[in-house]
């Protein structure tokens, strides 16, 4: 499945409603590979209940997150096990300043034909060529070589020498950034940013989960998985996530917060307008939908829910809002601006 694009075209007449038996079947099969993700992945992971639901709803809708966190936090850990846990081809790419584009992509090379002496190039494929990418440490590479994730995020796939070489599906790409130690990186430009559906933040767990993770992680660990869905599966899953019908009052309000959050917007609050430099794209009420699709399913609901739309909006707003001067300086970051989102953005009435 390939990523959103900047502009979405046609009617909304075009959405099939989740009501065939097949379907509603697939709909079950989800909620239950869901728990048993879930099980597996608590053989090795403590704690980290909404990161990891995160991390499971970029899976369901097909799309890239970005993970922020001190290190320590098991970024790391959560990814490779959910690859192990899915049989899916895993790869990591350990982000530093004399990282080069082609060491991501692949690159020709030359190849001689020991039978006929002859030379030839042959592609050789970069570890982009995996199922789940983990990008460790993205903001410690120069922004030309960010850039070489953009078209495998986009179109799953990647350009060589003018020739197209598609990626196998499913594909993530999940980058992890370390929040503290900020000498010597490169932000990411915000084109890149907004390719990534959520920004999850993790954070130190409570005592009693943190205790659990240092009992665990020093006695001999000896973690078997049973694969409770297959690559294929998702995929299906994908699919199905955009067949959930969403009212038109419920996809209003998705787009009422992410045109609020512009400053530009004739319906921004004062607060945007002092405080905000670059607001949600098109891309943010997107993700808001599909991401409300994915988790009104996993809950076991067929329709997308108000309750949908507020729960996601920190994710997939954190990274999109961008503050300026003035907020830096008074320390507002851009949770507290979704929060104050939340507060004054009203959910569109039914009649409307």
């Amino acid at each position: 499945m390939r990523d959103l694009p900047l502009n979405t075209a046609g009617p909304t007449s075009d959405v099939v409603e989740l009501d065939a038996p097949d379907d509603l079947a697939l709909a079950e099969r989800m909620q239950r590979g869901r728990e048993r993700i879930l099980a597996e992945l608590r053989k090795v992971i403590v704690g980290q209940e909404d990161v990891i639901g995160e991390v499971l709803l970029t899976l369901f809708v097909g799309g890239n997150s970005l993970i922020v966190g001190v290190p320590g936090l098991a970024k790391t850990l959560l990814v490779h096990t959910m690859a192990k846990v899915l049989e899916l081809k895993f790869s990591r790419i350990q982000f530093t300043p004399d990282l080069m584009p082609s060491d991501i992509t692949g690159t020709d090379l030359i190849q001689e034909d020991p039978a006929t002496g002859r030379r030839h190039m042959m592609f050789a494929p970069g570890p982009i060529f995996a199922n789940i990418v983990l990008a460790d440490e993205i903001n410690r590479t120069p922004p030309k070589t960010q850039s070489a994730l953009l078209e495998a995020m986009q179109e799953h796939r990647v350009t060589i020498q003018g020739r197209t070489y598609p990626l196998d599906e499913p594909f993530y790409v999940f980058a992890t950034q370390n929040p503290i130690e900020l000498e010597g990186t490169y932000p990411l430009p915000e084109a890149q940013l907004d390719r990534f559906m959520f920004h999850i933040v993790i954070d130190h767990p409570p005592y009693d989960e943190e205790l659990d993770v240092v009992r665990t992680t020093t006695a001999i660990q000896d973690a078997r998985f049973e694969r409770p869905v297959s690559g294929d599966d998702l995929v299906a899953f994908q699919r199905l996530v955009r067949k959930v019908p969403v009212a038109e009052p419920v996809m209003r309000y998705a787009l009422d917060l992410v045109r609020a959050s512009r400053p530009r917007s004739s319906t921004a609050p004062d607060f945007v307008r002092k405080w905000v430099a670059f607001g949600g794209s098109v891309r943010a009420a997107q993700y808001l939908v599909l991401g409300g699709k994915a988790r009104a399913l996993t809950a076991g609901r067929y329709h997308v829910s108000f309750d949908d739309i507020r729960a996601l909006a920190h994710p997939v707003l954190r990274h999109r809002v961008l503050t300026n001067f003035h907020a830096q300086s008074e320390g507002i970051t851009a949770d507290t601006l979704v929060d104050r989102l939340l507060e004054a953005v009203p959910a569109p009435r039914s009649g409307m």
